[in-house]
């Protein structure tokens, strides 16, 4: 069920006309559903219970990092699974408990495991052997303990955008998982280490169980080797990585992703840790964007709005297409013709689509992108110094700008000239 949807005329969120949060919030503008936040993990963790699995969900940030988000999340009792110290900071202030924190990503500094140690955070997922190394020296220095899994790599393809792609042995993500008995040898060995986990995240984006089914076997062979050689594995970590409907097909439902989990790996009477994103975060969201112009040219007919890559930038980084709608609804009988959906901005990779099918457009109109709450707001910036997008969360019909928009005034703050210059 969508909780985007059109009544009286015009497209919705939940219970509030999007003309009022335009109005509200300014242009362009996320905006996030609280229903379809819990729907989807609802669905996502019923999904793994009626599967008989002893599920952990840890909702993946870097898909959309709100506090407001994650706090829904944390609501409903999720955990979060971070990639860097204010990832960490982010969790902690939305309200997730610290146990329930995986800290994943193949950079961690040492100043970040000396505060995710201090915070008491539930598992380090390891990506090489000088992070083990590092962790462990940090670790009994501060005279601590921590739970680890090695992520490894099943080189196993996701058959995905090779941008999003992590499961093969050429991209930079886990270990090679032939060398995962010596690499447990190891952090066992070192001290300030609990190896009792096994990681696996093979990317994003993925419609099929096929991939998903062919890395979860190589990792159940693993946990029985490893716990045959005396080896307390008692928690599986699966990522994330399952799809979403960008309007180019439906991945499968999230139970038969579910049954092939079990299928897999459920027999080990372990705690099974997954870190969904996109499913959560994606058909959650949309972004709210105006006509600045219609411009018909000569073989071209373009709708340049206000949004631009800097607020979305996916249509320029992975070829990405968002279902563009507008905001005022048309007859069914209203002509339909091909528009380019273009931003602002001084590069022509700045389009979100190319002929794009929609009535009649004016300026001062305001248009849809779905499916926009992942990897949207959260990879904004202030490219060519625009102004930083707002984000806006609604609950039934209330809502509330849950991120203002930072003008110029406010980053040229940060800026000041060198001391020599006047």
């Amino acid at each position: 069920m969508t909780h985007f949807s059109y009544r009286n005329g015009e497209l919705y969120a939940e219970d509030v006309p999007l003309s009022r949060i335009a109005e509200a919030a300014g242009t362009p503008v996320y905006v996030y559903s609280t229903a379809a936040l819990t729907d989807a993990y609802t669905q996502f963790a019923g999904a793994m219970s009626d599967a008989g699995l002893n599920a952990r969900v840890c909702y993946a940030l870097k898909a959309n990092s709100n506090i407001a988000v994650i706090r829904t999340l944390a609501d409903l009792g999720a955990g979060a699974d971070v990639v860097s110290g204010g990832e960490l900071e982010r969790a902690l202030a939305a309200g997730v408990a610290a146990e329930d924190i995986v800290f994943s990503g193949v950079g961690k500094t040492e100043a970040e495991m000396r505060q995710s140690i201090s915070a008491g955070i539930g598992q380090f997922n390891i990506e090489s052997v000088p992070e083990l190394e590092l962790l462990s020296k940090v670790a009994r220095s501060m005279n601590a303990e921590v739970d680890i899994a090695i992520r490894v790599n099943p080189d196993v393809d996701a058959i995905t955008h090779r941008k999003i792609t992590t499961g093969k042995q050429e991209n930079k993500f886990g270990l090679d998982i032939t060398r995962a008995p010596e690499l447990y040898a190891k952090a066992r060995d070192l001290g300030g280490l609990r190896p009792v986990s096994v990681a696996v995240h093979i990317g994003s984006q993925l419609t099929s169980v096929t991939p998903f089914e062919a890395a979860f076997a190589r990792v159940a062979e693993l946990v029985r080797d490893l716990r045959s050689t005396g080896y307390d594995i008692r928690k599986i970590d699966l990522g994330g990585g399952l799809g979403i409907d960008y309007g180019d097909g439906a991945p499968p439902p999230v139970s038969a992703y579910a049954q092939a989990v079990a299928r897999t790996v459920g027999d080990f009477d372990c705690e099974v840790i997954f870190e969904p994103g996109r499913y959560i975060a994606g058909p959650a969201g949309i972004l709210v964007t105006r006509v600045i112009y219609a411009k018909e040219a000569e073989v071209r007919r373009f709708a340049i709005v206000d949004a631009a890559m800097n607020d979305l930038i996916r249509p320029a980084m992975y070829d990405a297409v968002h279902r563009t709608e507008p905001v005022r609804e048309r007859s069914r009988d209203a002509e339909i013709v091909d528009w380019d959906i273009v931003g602002p901005v001084c590069e022509t990779g700045d389009t979100f689509a190319s002929g794009c099918r929609l009535p009649h457009l004016e300026a001062g109109e305001l248009l849809v992108m779905r499916d926009a709450g992942a990897y949207g707001a959260v990879m904004s910036s202030v490219y060519n110094s625009r102004a930083l997008v707002a984000e806006v969360l609604v609950n039934g019909d209330d809502f509330a700008i849950v991120r203002e928009r930072q003008e110029p005034a406010t980053f040229l703050g940060y800026e000041t000239f060198a001391g020599w210059q006047k």
